[in-house]
């Protein structure tokens, strides 16, 4: 079962770059006393810091010199707030850290024979939701089978194509048409397995009516299945072609680690048929089970463009919706000038499009990939009692590992540390719902869905879609509806990170891009759960509003901070003070995710290069809020190419370090040393990150693609003139098209005769006027 995506050559492995390509175990390490220690101290460390720089740097200079002027009280007053700001940050990033060690060292993992016995008796059907636009076929192929080999009972797989449905390139053509045979190549690839478990579940259940106590004959032979399926799985990763790190993970991770297991399944079961024993009854049965249930998911292939009836919005949420609103739901086909119209019909008339419901829903980006039993954990969680009003519950993704560039690597660092603070969220109950992946109830969708008329048809919205970072707005939603949200304290999901400045843009620039907009409905939802007697805390309130908005105040901090040639009064090292123990955790946090302490500065120089691109998500959202027009959802590229940067994000890092510099020679010219200091330590981790992350003859390509873009046109396909002057088109009259619409839709031909006008009046006679009176 070799790739079915066209060979395309790896990516250029960079110096610097990680050539480790295991993956961060599944199960964090528990964190020591000491550790939890440290972070409360650092907590209470930063706190008193900021209460100590406000009081004897800012109220004592009001205090000894009163205000002395008007620019220097501005400056302070400035000053103090850009610092409360930034150090208000640093110690909720302490806060939600916190969090995440006493959830590490609390969590208890469910052992696997307890989750096949619930299952057993509990099999709520899922539905997994994969959402792509021109994905590669490869990408697209390693997540259907990351989802279809999970250990799951009622598994159904859909792959939402959002592409053009009728491409005139023929290289796109070719792709789309590859992405819609990948769910039938693997049904196909997964009737072999899945009718050999089915019938050996079948004897079992017949021997065990038979006699209720398993032999070793039957032990034996299950244990030769479980070797079977490690075998028929390591036959497919020997196939597969490794192009780059994220191969490596699929190759290793997903189908070598479910073989390793179950291979280590089936030696058990050996060892238990040599000492003369066996598992009960009711454990040979859900062994069996396990079997059937890894190899017996349904793929499908939905395609939403196909259909007049439903909402062609271009982006992620309404690509979702799309599906959602049609699940559970039957239809009669009507052909319409459009595409097919999707009628709805009752439950007792006849139908001839039905979508099957689902108890639960997993969206899951074409990009990210699952560990073997991240269904079964996470449905198993939702169906305890205390979680009945859990609607959403994923594992935050983690990175993949042996990134071949500096910056994919750096990103994947930042990536693991967010992973970390989601955990934390969590433990405050501040959990916002990522996205890449999630285990979602549907009823909870149901919930908070919004119905409109478009042009005569129902548009359903489930997942909000007035911004780009659709999963952060209905996570709001969900909480002011009484449902709560949860990440699970493991790693099971990761997903891939840009590997070049250009892509990297893209997508720092969506997720700063919405926030701000989305804080009216915190307030809504703060207001509705005082009423309904369950407030929101202090933190959790503080938590979300720093999500959500910290990108906007630490990005127009930094600005003043570089740029504003403040009073060497206002600076103190109790400043630094308050900011040293965020960067000690942060780069605790990294080593322990197996990345370098020093990573730090390299993560300060990153965000250096990326204040423009952040900047640029903040005015955005802020035009969003002026015209309420919609911002375009601006796909990430996933290209094994590089991705070229827009003009303006490549120059102002530039510009950056030569107002560092320029700073650093006036401020050292007055004897202003702490901003002198501050502006050095800017331009050289600027400089570095600029060579390492954005390159010295990137950038050159870069600003000249950008210089010279305008000049070009994209040639259009050749047509022969001779045909063309030899055989004239005749317009043909859709007369479908003027039934349904009720106007002409294109040019009308010259056969067919309209009746346009111009209408005047003709006075009438006398006597018909008289004949008319009569």
């Amino acid at each position: 079962m070799p790739s079915k995506s066209l060979a395309s050559p790896a990516r250029k492995r960079q110096l610097g770059a990680e050539r480790n390509t295991q993956p961060l175990p599944t199960v964090h390490d528990i964190p020591s006393d000491a550790k939890i220690i440290w972070g409360r101290l650092a907590i209470i460390t930063t706190v008193l810091a900021w209460l100590a720089y406000v009081i004897y740097t800012i109220l004592r200079q009001f205090l000894n010199n009163g205000t002395e002027s008007f620019r220097f009280t501005t400056e302070a007053i400035s000053y103090v707030v850009v610092v409360t700001f930034l150090t208000f940050s640093a110690l909720l990033y302490l806060i939600a850290r916190q969090g995440a060690l006493q959830r590490f060292r609390d969590h208890v993992r469910v052992p696997r024979a307890e989750l096949d016995g619930h299952f057993a008796s509990h099999q709520g059907s899922l539905t997994v939701l994969v959402p792509s636009y021109s994905e590669e076929p490869g990408v697209v192929r390693a997540t259907l089978w990351s989802a279809a080999l999970q250990e799951y009972p009622d598994l159904r797989i859909v792959l939402l194509l959002d592409d053009p449905p009728h491409p005139s390139d023929p290289a796109v053509a070719a792709q789309l048409q590859a992405s819609r045979s990948i769910a039938r190549d693997i049904e196909l690839a997964l009737a072999e397995p899945k009718n050999r478990f089915a019938e050996e579940l079948l004897i079992c259940e017949i021997e065990l009516t038979d006699d209720p106590q398993p032999t070793q004959r039957a032990v034996h032979r299950l244990a030769g299945s479980y070797q079977w399926a490690a075998r028929w799985l390591q036959a497919m990763a020997s196939a597969e072609t490794i192009d780059d790190h994220v191969d490596t993970f699929f190759v290793e991770q997903v189908l070598g680690g479910l073989a390793a297991e179950l291979s280590l399944t089936g030696a058990a079961l050996t060892a238990a048929a040599r000492e003369g024993t066996a598992p009960t009854a009711a454990r040979m049965l859900e062994l069996h089970r396990r079997l059937l249930w890894t190899f017996s998911a349904e793929l499908d292939t939905f395609e939403r463009k196909l259909f007049s009836s439903l909402s062609h919005e271009a982006n992620k949420a309404m690509n979702l919706n799309a599906y959602i609103g049609l699940m559970g739901r039957r239809f009669q086909r009507e052909e319409g000038p459009d595409g097919t119209i999707l009628r709805p019909v009752a439950d007792d008339a006849p139908a001839d499009y039905v979508v099957r419901d689902s108890e639960y829903l997993l969206t899951l980006d074409a990009d990210s990939l699952l560990l073997r039993d991240y269904c079964l954990r996470l449905v198993y969680f939702l169906e305890q009692p205390d979680n009945a009003k859990v609607a959403v519950t994923q594992t935050p993704y983690s990175s993949f590992r042996g990134a071949p560039t500096r910056i994919e690597r750096l990103a994947g660092a930042t990536t693991d540390i967010q992973h970390i603070l989601h955990q934390g969220l969590s433990h405050y109950g501040a959990t916002f719902w990522v996205g890449a992946n999630a285990v979602i109830r549907k009823v909870a969708l149901e919930d908070i869905v919004e119905v409109e008329i478009v042009g005569g048809f129902e548009v359903r919205r489930y997942v909000q879609d007035r911004t780009v970072i659709e999963d952060t707005e209905s996570s709001i939603d969900l909480g002011t509806h009484g449902w709560s949200l949860t990440n699970y304290p493991e790693r099971l999901s990761y997903s891939a990170t840009p590997p070049d400045f250009g892509s990297l843009i893209v997508q720092r620039r969506r997720w700063a891009n919405g926030g701000l907009l989305i804080l009216p409905k915190l307030w809504r939802q703060m207001r509705e759960r005082r009423r309904q007697g369950h407030p929101i805390s202090v933190i959790e309130l503080a938590l979300r509003v720093n999500y959500m908005a910290s990108i906007a105040w630490a990005s127009f901090g930094l600005i003043f901070l570089l740029a504003y040639p403040y009073d060497s009064r206002l600076l103190s090292p109790v400043v630094v003070l308050a900011a040293v123990p965020y960067f000690l955790a942060m780069g605790s946090d990294l080593r322990s995710c197996g990345y370098k302490f020093s990573d730090i500065l390299r993560i300060y120089g990153f965000n250096l290069i990326l204040l423009p691109v952040n900047l640029a998500g903040v005015l955005k959202s802020m035009q969003q809020a002026v015209t309420s027009k919609k911002i375009p959802f601006a796909r990430t590229p996933k290209v094994r190419n590089r991705t070229a940067a827009p003009l303006l994000f490549v120059v102002v890092p530039y510009l950056i370090v030569a107002f560092s510099a320029l700073t650093l020679w006036r401020d050292a010219s007055n004897q202003n040393w702490g901003n002198a200091v501050f502006a050095g330590f800017n331009a050289l981790l600027a400089i570095f990150a600029i060579l390492a992350y954005i390159g010295p003859w990137n950038s050159i390509v870069d600003v000249w693609l950008g210089m010279t873009q305008w000049m070009f046109v994209e040639r259009a396909p050749r047509r022969s003139t001779a045909v063309a002057a030899a055989l004239p088109v005749e317009p043909v009259l859709d007369w479908r098209a003027v039934i349904y619409h009720g106007h002409a839709v294109g040019e009308l031909p010259s056969d067919v005769e309209v009746i346009t006008g111009p209408f005047v009046s003709q006075p009438a006679s006398k006597g018909a006027k008289q004949g008319a009176l009569k």
